[in-house]
């Protein structure tokens, strides 16, 4: 079997647009949920979401591109450009044969989907735009990546709520680490903070009503009330090891386990004892061949919603039994929950963990909930070696995604 390695990222999130700038806001704690500006909100009753800010899609993008592409595909292209080019990854290196992609979404075209059924109602339905299909389907976010990149290796596209964005570079690992590809361009995007995309969550009474933004994603408190709708991307460029060596590539950690199961309970609430997601994160260390006290940072997937919070809590606790240095946060607390795009943003938060030896603080937390026995990141405990990390991801329908990662010697 392949070794699978890291050697390029991308971001685009609420607390910054480029790898350099999101790791200097993650590691100072800077909180990217802010009141709604993308439209009126006031009817939803929902006040505060983690959108991106002052996202330039021409730094990266193909005016063309930019203007006739939902947002979602824009995040995804422009993330994969900024990891190609950390990778140094390109056609005189890599055999278009042997580059894939795998990217997921959660939802995927919504702001589309939102203004062509308005523009039909409203018009008619020949008044619908001809890239009404191709700017609303998932999958178009890995086609588009694929055909900047003349990636001629698979190209997938994951759809499993909110853990898309880590069961695509999951699946990429397996991809690379079975020998079917020498390198894969993986990752999630979510662009959803629509009214449509609103309401919806606020019907189902999972979105926080906070007022103050500091205070709305707040994992792991007793005063948590819901979690705050994000967005963005994240893109990994993952290698074969030996292909990343021969061509003398920066390689920035090495992916060396992922779980996947499924907790087979509920539509939306998680197993309440969280044992789909202990089995994940279980799958995950077996695979790494490591002990679980060999774990020093858990990126929780902590949505800031009473249950979710709860059962991780108990998940962790089940597997971590001999574990009494690990830390966990939780960066929705500064990035909101962005869907199937917060497995990938978090995936990389858990790398520039490794990276700078420092975990990201899990911001907002004044009381945290006895249901919550876990060891938080505070800006006391933060510094600290961390050589092997996890990032989890649980999504509606009880899918249970798990990423291992480890520092290079």
């Amino acid at each position: 079997m392949n070794r699978v390695v890291v050697t390029g990222m991308g971001i685009v999130a609420p607390i910054g647009n480029d790898i350099d700038s999101f790791m200097n806001n993650l590691f100072s704690s800077k909180v990217g949920i802010s009141p709604i500006t993308k439209f009126d909100a006031t009817p939803t009753g929902i006040t505060m979401a983690g959108e991106v800010k002052d996202f330039d899609p021409l730094k990266r993008l193909d005016k063309k591109f930019a203007k006739r592409s939902d947002l979602f595909c824009s995040y995804a292209l422009y993330t994969a450009k900024e990891a190609m080019e950390m990778a140094e990854l390109n056609d005189e290196n890599i055999d278009p044969e042997d580059l894939g992609v795998i990217y997921g979404s959660g939802i995927g075209g919504l702001t589309t989907i939102e203004e062509q059924v308005i523009k039909m109602h409203d018009k008619g339905p020949k008044r619908v735009s001809p890239l009404f299909v191709p700017n609303s389907i998932i999958n178009m976010a890995a086609g588009d990546i694929s055909i900047e990149f003349n990636a001629l290796n698979t190209s997938q596209g994951i759809v499993t709520a909110c853990s898309s964005g880590t069961n695509a570079i999951g699946n990429a690992f397996e991809y690379i680490k079975q020998g079917k590809a020498e390198a894969m361009i993986a990752g999630g995007t979510e662009a959803s903070i629509n009214e449509i995309g609103i309401a919806g969550f606020a019907a189902l009474t999972t979105l926080s009503k906070e007022t103050d933004r500091l205070k709305a994603s707040i994992p792991f408190d007793k005063d948590r009330s819901g979690f705050v709708l994000g967005e963005g991307a994240g893109t990994l460029i993952l290698e074969n090891y030996d292909h990343a060596k021969a061509r003398g590539a920066h390689i920035l950690a090495e992916v060396v386990g992922y779980g996947s199961t499924s907790d087979a309970y509920h539509m939306t609430s998680p197993d309440p004892e969280g044992k789909g997601a202990a089995r994940a994160m279980q799958h995950a260390i077996d695979e790494a061949e490591i002990d679980e006290t060999d774990v020093d940072y858990i990126n929780a997937h902590g949505t800031s919603t009473p249950a979710n919070d709860s059962a991780e809590s108990k998940a962790i606790n089940a597997v971590f039994t001999k574990n009494d240095h690990v830390k966990v946060s939780s960066t929705k607390s500064m990035t909101g929950h962005a869907l199937g795009a917060a497995g990938a943003i978090e995936a990389v938060a858990t790398i520039g963990a490794i990276q700078h030896n420092q975990m990201p603080v899990n911001v907002g937390v004044v009381n945290q909930d006895p249901e919550c026995d876990v060891d938080l990141v505070n800006d006391d405990n933060r510094n600290a070696n961390v050589n092997f990390a996890i990032s989890n991801s649980f999504g509606f329908g009880g899918h249970n995604a798990v990423l291992a990662f480890k520092g290079m010697d």
